[in-house]
């Protein structure tokens, strides 16, 4: 039986519409902590407000704990376009040869969350995104997680307690020398890699926002945490930039307010789980928690300012600059 030809070309543009109008654009949204963490959650949000803002024409898949690529391995898979959306810690910039972003692991640099907006939120931030363009990477916006806290096998009051001890870090130049200052010993260790290192006694401590801390159950192998807040974790939501140029012009839009919306949420919600984190550990009875006292944390603090004079040049001391008049931060009259 013939059909006629209009009427197969009718059908056939049908057909092609429907399946045009049913193509889902995926996005893989990889990240190396756990679901329930500050991180975890607001990438969840995202991908549910990413799912209602485009109707359904972007599904965003979300794998925690590393479960697509370690945290050493996740950036080049963004570049190579095997994962579309990462987000990293702002150190781990500095490998890729933006080395700027390490200035957020300075010690001290924020005294509270409202310092550190003025450079996350203003001029200064998105100058430091735009300086992934060239390596083939959007950045989207900042993600807080929370200030940093020393965990070990001994209490850390003083800044003597700190010597010849091991510490984990992650990769940067400004974190190691960081400990080096405290006359601590850096070990570069994954983050996923961290709980077994602190069990086997490969480190003796390590510097985590509560919440990591918690989540990851560092507290059941250390004895104390120092509640010392001496420096900061956050989170550079990246995209793939191939991939992003490549999208709907609508669909980009809608994805730039999911967004927007998944951020305000994901700083929101940072400090509140980094107490309900703190509570956890205080109630769990296997770490005892140390809050120093006004004059350890002051003596701390200037054991730490040189990080600043020595790691200038690398992080760009001009940026530096910046963010003190950003911050009104001082560390030459500490």
């Amino acid at each position: 039986m013939k059909f006629p030809v209009k009427h197969v070309v009718a059908c056939a543009l049908l057909a092609f519409g429907a399946a045009a109008a049913s193509a889902q654009t995926i996005i893989k949204f990889s990240h190396v902590v756990a679901q329930d963490t500050p991180k975890g959650k607001a990438a969840e949000f995202f991908a549910k407000k990413a799912a209602e803002l485009t109707k359904g024409k972007v599904k965003v898949e979300v794998y925690a704990n590393s479960a697509l690529y370690k945290d050493k391995e996740e950036m080049e898979a963004l570049q190579m376009g095997s994962v579309q959306m990462l987000a990293p810690s702002l150190a781990k910039f500095g490998p890729l040869g933006v080395k700027e972003f390490e200035l957020f692991d300075m010690p001290f640099i924020f005294d509270d969350r409202e310092d550190l907006h003025k450079v996350t939120q203003g001029p200064v931030g998105a100058r430091l995104m735009a300086k992934l363009e060239p390596k083939g990477i959007t950045g989207l916006a900042f993600w807080d997680n929370g200030f940093k806290s020393f965990s070990a096998n001994k209490p850390l009051k003083t800044v003597a307690d700190y010597k010849g001890q091991k510490f984990r870090i992650q990769s940067s130049k400004v974190l190691e020398e960081e400990i080096r200052s405290l006359g601590g010993i850096p070990q570069v260790i994954a983050f996923g890699e961290t709980y077994q290192a602190l069990q086997t006694g490969v480190v003796d401590g390590t510097e985590n926002p509560i919440s990591n801390f918690y989540t990851q159950k560092m507290h059941e192998v250390q004895k104390h945490l120092s509640l010392t807040n001496h420096g900061y974790l956050g989170y550079a939501v990246i995209v793939n930039k191939k991939f992003w140029d490549g999208l709907p012009a609508d669909q980009r839009d809608q994805l730039t307010q999911a967004m927007k919306l998944a951020t305000a949420y994901a700083n929101q919600i940072a400090q509140e789980e980094n107490d309900l984190a703190l509570d956890g550990v205080k109630k769990s009875g296997k770490t005892t928690v140390y809050t120093p006292t006004k004059e350890e944390r002051l003596a701390l603090k200037k054991a730490l300012a040189p990080v600043h004079e020595k790691m200038g040049d690398r992080v760009g001391k001009e940026t530096l600059k910046e963010v003190y008049q950003a911050t009104g931060f001082d560390p030459a009259h500490l």
